[in-house]
């Protein structure tokens, strides 16, 4: 099962606030705890939504549309992520529940979300089949 600790902003990491040294260690000893226990498929932080696009779809089957950010509502904008591989919800809950508070301060907030498996979206073997060897030469790609 997989799953994602999706780290929610704060008005400091939306400004562009750099994270102190401490938290930067003690989120680095986290990652490689989850490293050493085999769960650790991607963690990274994001870059404050005064640099993101959004792409929104507002008239079925008509032309996207492009909004330059920043967007309002810190609490709902993604400031990073960690993906991990486990065997149970109970588990992904205790992994989620040791990550340090990503922005310090008690400002922290981190959602927990199931990855879908393509077993749940389709039943057709042959569309699984295709979207697991996606996935089989995602994960193997060399970053660049």
């Amino acid at each position: 099962m997989r799953f994602m600790m999706i780290v929610k902003a704060s008005q400091d990491s939306e400004n562009g606030v750099m994270p102190s040294p401490e938290l930067l260690d003690a989120m680095g000893r986290y990652n490689e705890e989850l490293a050493r226990a085999g769960v650790l498929v991607a963690a990274e932080g994001l870059h404050p939504s005064s640099n993101a696009i959004r792409i929104s779809y507002p008239v079925p089957g008509g032309k996207p549309k492009v909004i330059d950010g920043p967007f309002t509502e810190a609490k709902e904008i993604i400031a990073g992520y960690t993906l991990i591989e486990v065997k149970s919800r109970e588990e992904a809950i205790e992994w989620a529940m040791r990550m340090p508070d990503p922005h310090g301060f008690g400002e922290g907030q981190i959602e927990l979300r199931q990855i879908f498996e393509a077993s749940e979206l389709t039943q057709d073997h042959d569309a699984i089949a295709r979207i697991d060897e996606l996935n089989a030469q995602f994960t193997r790609k060399p970053r660049a």
